[in-house]
């Protein structure tokens, strides 16, 4: 079993609590902060255990599909206390992996400076995206945090999946930690969002009704060119092609280990949710697709702190008021997973602190600390960023 495999496996078979997994990505930056190419990638791909026994050993380090870039993965964990030990570990040896190297991690959706040319790591599977993609591939430089939950079965996954879909945009408004984009601001708190969605089904996915619709669109997409054979959509949420998981994909990789417990806290609730709502007979909440291309949309420019597009009514409120609202709806699997009081502070700490992307633009400073979870920042290393019209910053 793989890394990534052992960082999304199944869930505990009485399934309370869901096991959690969590994936990080992140730039690789010279001393300078510039994101640096490191050809040498096997230098960040580590399988094997740390210490055997320790709390870590399940850790893994893994190259990225460009070389300016590196994820880590925890293994399969039962409680937010796993996750966060886990985190901690992975990014510490990410860290030093990455110091042996002469480079250092940046927790940031998108490169904030410009670099050298980016190329794609030299594996099979990403030189075939790269002769599919083209130029798309070496300039999608975009690092997120990805959560995996255990839901025993595809069809759960597909379920869940679906029922997930409207909270979305939410996840992402929490997470969104990319503003500047090579010595720009954008104007947006999630950059990493728009450049993603140049990326064929690299968006909230279509309402599926069962396991079966979800594989036949895949299969059509495979044989049409789109995707590659024998690969996974790569939707924001999606069922695992060979474990029964769903992961959710929407978050910019956040600026502190605290922000990435909240998200995994979050998102096992979403899921316990969605699940007690299949138990009862629910059916998912509906939202259309183009309701929610706009509700994604508008929380890749308004981030946490602006206006939100509520995915049922179609109006626009504070995305504050919309995370709140998402709270309360969760706080009956946070009860039962035991997760609420941590969640719940680590929600308060957001929406009072901002997200990353509020952070560095209030600061005029980012996270340079990769692998705490103290509020340490220092200052942002483009030199004036300009704004999205050119004019200076």
């Amino acid at each position: 079993m793989t890394a990534r495999q052992r960082a999304s496996a199944s869930a505990a078979p009485s399934g309370h609590p869901l096991t959690l997994g969590v994936e990080e990505e992140f730039i690789l930056a010279g001393a300078d902060e510039v994101p640096a190419v490191h050809p040498e990638t096997d230098v960040f791909t580590d399988d094997g255990p740390h210490e055997p026994g320790a709390p870590e050993d399940a850790t893994a380090l893994h190259g990225e599909m460009l070389t300016s870039m590196a994820e880590t993965a925890t293994g399969v964990c039962t409680d937010l206390t796993q996750v966060r030990a886990q985190l901690t570990a992975a990014r510490a040896r990410l860290s030093a992996a990455a110091r042996a190297a002469g480079v250092q991690p940046l927790p940031l959706g998108t490169p904030p400076v410009p670099g050298p040319p980016r190329s794609a790591a030299p594996t099979p599977h990403y030189r075939h995206m790269r002769r599919l993609y083209g130029y798309l591939v070496t300039q999608s430089e975009t690092c997120g945090c990805h959560v995996h939950v255990g839901t025993f079965d595809r069809e759960t996954a597909v379920w869940a999946a679906g029922y997930l879909r409207p909270w979305l945009p939410t996840l992402l408004a929490i997470s969104a930690n990319s503003p500047f984009y090579k010595g720009v601001d954008t104007g947006y708190a999630s950059w990493r969002t728009i450049m993603l969605s140049r990326w064929p089904t690299l968006e909230i996915p279509p309402h599926f009704p069962s396991a079966a619709a979800y594989d036949e669109t895949v299969t059509t997409l495979q044989r049409g060119g789109v995707l590659p054979s024998g690969a996974n959509a790569y939707w924001l949420v999606r069922p695992s092609y060979h474990l029964p998981t769903v992961e959710i994909r929407v978050a910019d990789t956040t600026a502190t280990i605290d922000e990435a417990v909240l998200q995994a806290g979050l998102v096992r609730a979403l899921v316990h949710t969605a699940l007690a709502a299949r138990a009862d007979g629910e059916s998912p909440p509906g939202m259309s697709d183009h309701m929610a291309s706009a509700a994604l949309w508008t929380a890749a420019r308004h981030g946490l702190h602006g206006p939100a597009l509520h995915p049922f009514t179609g109006r626009q409120v504070p995305a504050v008021g919309l995370a709140e609202e998402m709270m309360a709806i969760l706080r009956p699997a946070l009860r039962e997973t035991g997760d609420l009081e941590e969640v719940q502070r680590l929600l308060d700490r957001v929406l009072r602190d901002g997200s990353g992307a509020d952070r560095q633009r209030r600061t005029g400073r980012r996270p340079g600390d990769a692998f705490g979870t103290a509020e340490a920042e220092r200052r942002v290393a483009p030199a004036a960023p300009v704004s999205a019209d050119g004019r200076g910053g």
